[in-house]
Formats: C-alpha cells, structure tokens, sequence
C-alpha cells in the first residue's frame, strides 16, 4: 500500500478541492433525483478551510492532491448524551487512489482532530444505494445507524 500524508488544506488548494466537490456531485447525481441543475455547489470550502469549528483535510502522493474530506463541529440533538459531535463530509478518492487507502488515511487524521477537540461522537451520511462508499466507511469503523426516508407527491 502506498503511503499518503495527509495534510490540512490551506487556501492555496481550493482550485482543486472546487474540482473534487465537482467530481462529488456528479457522482451522487445517480443517487438523488431531488439534486437541481448544474452548476451547484454542496459546499462553502473558503469558509470550511478558515473555520475553527471545521478541518478540512488532504491527501497527497508525490506532491498531488489525491483526497479530501472535513470534519465539522455540529450541535447535537437536546435528548443525546453529548452536545457535539463532528460531521464528516467532501469526502472524496481521485479516481486512480480509490481502494489504496486514502479515504482510511484522511478519515483517520479527522478522527483525531475530532478527539483533540474533546469530540467522541462521529458521523456522516451516505446515500443507501452507494455501496461502494459504504463499504469504505464500514472499513474504517462506521456502521450504518438512521435511514432517512423520502417521497415527492404531486
């Protein structure tokens, strides 16, 4: 397996983090109807990158960007047993990584800045048909927890 380090994502990285958020989007057009029309935009990655409630994170080989993701501090809900918890999200493998261990790589830096910042609960969504994120996540831990559920009436 290859080694990836794994750095936070400055300024200097966005023109390539807009491209992966792109590469995002179009992959989980398949998974959900209710997405508008290009161009769209799921994230605000100037802010996410200068947030201290966020970390945004990369994954390079030999000097390129191959892998993002964040992890965002969010409220939880009153009746939990914690008040925060970190989301994580952009999560996204270059075409030619994928399987390589980079998603595991970046998902392990957020888990740690996540419990530097006294957080212990972890989540993030996924679409149910997507089985090949899923897997991925289930490598590095995650169990599916809540399915969200929805209809469109006429």
């Amino acid at each position: 397996m290859q080694q990836y380090t794994v750095r936070t994502a400055t300024l200097d990285d966005i023109n390539i983090l807009l491209t992966f958020e792109q590469e995002i989007i179009r992959a989980e057009r398949p998974f959900d109807e209710t997405l508008d029309k290009d161009p769209i935009s799921y994230y605000d990655l100037r802010q996410l990158i200068l947030s201290e409630e966020a970390e945004v994170m990369v994954a390079e080989l030999d000097s390129k960007i191959v892998g993002s993701g964040y992890a965002l501090i969010r409220d939880a809900k009153p009746y939990l047993d914690h008040e925060k918890y970190t989301y994580l999200g952009f999560m996204y493998t270059d075409t030619d990584h994928r399987g390589k261990g980079v998603n595991k790589a970046i998902v392990d830096a957020l888990l740690i800045w996540s419990k530097s910042k006294g957080i212990h609960e972890v989540r993030l969504t996924v679409y149910n048909d997507n089985a090949p994120a899923i897997r991925a996540y289930g490598k590095v831990g995650f169990k599916k927890h809540i399915l969200e559920m929805r209809v469109h009436i006429d």
